[in-house]
């Protein structure tokens, strides 16, 4: 085999393990609301309850997106990546032990513990491993991360749960399996370019820096999306159900994360051409803004039309935004951005949904957890313009 045959062999080795991590970030949390209406009646849960169990990973992303930092800066990116995935699996599988809602609280948070601290961890890699190839191995991570989130929603109504009985716990154990697979795939295929962990007694700068003002465009751009993601995620199930449509809840969900697969196609052709731009940002926040108005405007099967353009959508600038950290920042200093970015962004997603959930118990109408949803599209919009052009003024 000659050297190029080897250097490309080892690229698509790297970025399949890339994609494999980007899959570990979303399955098991995105395993919840298609079994959230089966939680919800065993559990009694009112819909402010229902946010707050999406929610509560998100506040865990942004409480400890910083430790995350932390740990990269002082073990390795790769060895924070393994041990974030093992615990996620343990946690994920353990939310299936729950018999009330604080014991499905507290694991919950255990398992977004793990995926924080991988989610620094992920784009630190991408640098380390592909330093010539940012914009692909981001892409390539975000194709695993929306195919993680479009693999629980599709399969888990009509394939896993006639598996397991209909049961929701046992759902969440199947979910979390992959996760420890994948890990033991990292701990014995290839390391890549991977520089040693920083001396305990030195470290590395893991502090974001809160006052570069990027950091802050950079975690408002990213929470407004995740808020849109993750609420629209979280409450679609129970609004169809308000409507006399429990019969599209699998549909729903299936075309909101089913259509991030034709972005994941688009994004890598185009990742390279996207990156950076205005235009990405206008359009699909703008389109992102119609949708959602659909949403709350339209029943039945016009809302899972619209449901599957909110999830071509925010797949779309999501790739865009996370794939800057590893661009925008000097080598070894990437965990440092994104823990900064991801502490801001979950913050927001923490309370989006919480709110939204509020909003429809408080009010009684269930249209109204969506409408902080079509502030956070014009916000996502207003601020993608404007990141794209602090990014090329440092560029």
């Amino acid at each position: 085999m000659s050297e190029d045959d080897r250097s490309r062999a080892s690229l698509v080795t790297l970025l399949a393990l890339l994609w494999l991590g980007g899959i570990t970030l979303r399955v098991t949390i995105l395993a919840v609301p298609p079994v959230i209406p089966l939680i919800h009646d065993d559990l009694h849960l009112s819909e402010t309850q229902v946010g707050l169990l999406m929610g509560l990973p998100l506040a865990m992303f942004a409480m400890a997106a910083i430790p995350g930092s932390l740990l990269v800066a002082r073990f390795g990116a790769l060895r924070t990546l393994v041990v974030g995935m093992v615990i996620t699996a343990v946690a994920g599988s353990g939310r299936g032990g729950a018999f009330n809602v604080w014991l499905l609280y507290a694991t919950t948070l255990v398992m977004g513990f793990g995926i924080a601290i991988m989610q620094p961890a992920l784009p630190t890699l991408v640098r380390e491993w592909v330093p010539q190839r940012t914009v692909l191995g981001s892409a390539m991570a975000s194709n695993g991360m929306l195919v993680g989130a479009t693999l629980a929603s599709i399969f888990t109504i009509p394939i896993v749960l006639p598996l397991v009985g209909a049961s929701w716990r046992l759902d969440l154990v199947v979910w979390s399996a992959p996760v420890l697979l994948i890990a033991v795939v990292f701990m014995l295929g290839p390391k890549g370019n991977t520089p040693a962990p920083a001396n305990p007694a030195v470290g590395h700068l893991w502090w974001p820096d809160w006052k570069k003002p990027l950091t802050w465009i950079l975690g408002l751009t990213f929470g407004s999306n995740n808020s849109i993601y993750f609420s629209t995620n979280a409450f679609l199930p129970d609004y169809l159900t308000s409507q006399g449509h429990a019969d599209l809840v699998s549909a729903g969900l299936g075309w909101l994360n089913g259509a991030q697969f034709l972005a994941t196609f688009i994004l890598m052709v185009a990742a390279e051409r996207l990156t950076g731009r205005t235009w990405p940002y206008l359009v699909f926040g703008l389109m992102t803004i119609a949708a959602i108005l659909g949403i709350i405007l339209t029943t039945g099967h016009w809302v899972v039309a619209f449901a599957a353009i909110v999830g071509f959508a925010t797949a779309m600038t999501f790739a865009v935004v996370l794939a800057l950290p590893p661009q925008l920042s000097a080598q070894g200093d990437v965990h440092r951005t994104a823990a900064g970015m991801f502490t801001i962004s979950y913050t927001l997603a923490v309370i989006i949904p919480t709110l939204s959930g509020a909003l429809w118990d408080l009010s009684g109408i269930p249209w109204m957890a969506f409408a902080p949803l079509a502030i956070c599209a014009v916000a996502l919009t207003s601020l993608g313009v404007v990141l794209s052009r602090h990014r090329a003024a440092d560029a």
